[in-house]
């Protein structure tokens, strides 16, 4: 593992900083705002490629690794669009894995191309109300009838429910009663996002406006079944293998934030004079903003670690969560900073950073709480008994 960028991954992210400047600042602030999907954001990365990045070649995408959608996913967030412009593109990158990893080849042939040319925008619908994080209780059910399935059930906080025409759906097609263990009798489904069978409702929220978040109300969906991906009953053990790579990224694009708000911090503290002399020369405000780049530092090191690994095809959970983890509470530290040393110009709009920070309890809160990651290292690496 080296710590030194090859050429390659070097011009990615040439390519990838030359067209996230099309898209200032002023073009979030302005979508945080008005709300409005990014279209051209999308449509232009679609274009340029990089919806494939981890893609296989053989469907249009550009068969990179981890580490190199860290790399993509890192960049976008750094430019100053955040959340708001990873979370646009986010489900391209992990997504579909299962579909890549258990799909069969006319079911790739299928949803993948589309996917990466950007005709198709998909959402991942497994979160539900009454369930949480423990996926193993949802009660979505999907029962089969001849050639299809006939879903019933609610999903919650599924973003781009808004905008896109697929899903990916996680579903009961075995009631927990009749399963031997609580992790069987789940579905995986690629299928049409079908409104006149969804009813998809906006949810309001604190930030990352322009990158929807909904509940949806499924109602009679009929999925034929040459829409389900693998085995009935196995669509549990088919998500897990793409959470890893979901946590890699979602620390990329925490850590990417972090030091977006932390650039603007640091030219602030250099050029706002107080009493004579630059407020970034006072040790009050020099030391949060040095300790903010050695916590970015190091959870960055920990999503290296954890891509490589990932893309060695090692064990790499521990890593993955623990990137997660580290990569969210340094983003968070470095928000808040960034807020403090504008003092009153960190609250107003115009200087982004309050947008940051509204943002940036995003990585934390999701795809996992940070109290359960540490009650994973707990008993998985420590070996304590299980807590929950």
């Amino acid at each position: 593992m080296s710590f030194v960028l090859t050429e390659d991954r070097k011009a990615l992210i040439a390519g990838v900083e030359a067209l996230c400047e099309q898209y200032p600042n002023d073009y979030w602030l302005e979508r945080d705002r008005d709300g409005e999907y990014p279209h051209a954001f999308h449509r232009d990365l679609a274009k340029a490629g990089w919806l494939g990045i981890a893609m296989p070649e053989e469907y249009g995408g550009s068969g990179l690794g981890m580490t190199e959608a860290a790399l993509m996913m890192h960049t976008i967030s750094r430019s100053g669009a955040g959340f708001s412009g990873a979370s646009a593109v986010h489900m391209n990158i992990f997504g579909l894995n299962p579909v890549v990893v258990f799909g069969s080849a006319e079911q790739r042939t299928k949803a993948l191309p589309p996917l990466i040319s950007g005709e198709h925008k998909a959402c991942f619908a497994v979160t539900e109300p009454d369930a949480g994080l423990d996926t193993t209780k949802l009660t979505t059910r999907a029962v089969r009838d001849g050639d299809h399935y006939v879903v019933h059930g609610r999903k919650i906080w599924i973003s781009t429910a808004q905008v896109a025409n697929k899903m990916l759906l996680l579903a009961r097609t075995t009631p927990l009663s009749d399963v031997k263990k609580p992790t069987q009798g789940l579905s995986l489904f690629y299928t049409d996002l079908d409104r006149n069978t969804i009813e998809v409702r906006e949810i309001e929220k604190m930030g990352r406006k322009c990158v929807d978040s909904n509940m949806l109300f499924i109602d009679g969906l009929r999925i034929p079944v040459t829409d389900r991906i693998g085995d009935e009953g196995e669509g549990f053990k088919y998500i897990l293998h793409g959470l890893n790579p979901e946590r890699i990224l979602i620390a990329a694009e925490a850590v990417g934030l972090g030091r977006a708000a932390l650039d603007r911090a640091v030219e602030y503290a250099k050029e706002r004079v107080v009493f004579g002399r630059a407020i970034g020369q006072n040790q009050g405000v020099q030391h949060p903003l040095a300790q903010a780049w050695m916590q970015l530092e190091a959870a960055d090191l920990m999503v290296q670690k954890a891509a490589y690994l990932y893309d060695e095809g090692l064990p790499c959970g521990e890593y993955a969560n623990s990137a997660k983890y580290l990569a969210a509470e340094a983003a968070f530290n470095a928000c808040q900073t960034a807020i403090l040393t504008l003092g009153g110009m960190g609250y107003a709009k115009e200087y982004h950073v309050e947008r940051y920070l509204r943002e940036s309890f995003i990585p934390r809160i999701a795809p996992v709480s940070p109290q359960l990651i540490m009650c994973f290292i707990a008993e998985k690496v420590l070996g304590l008994p299980k807590s929950y």
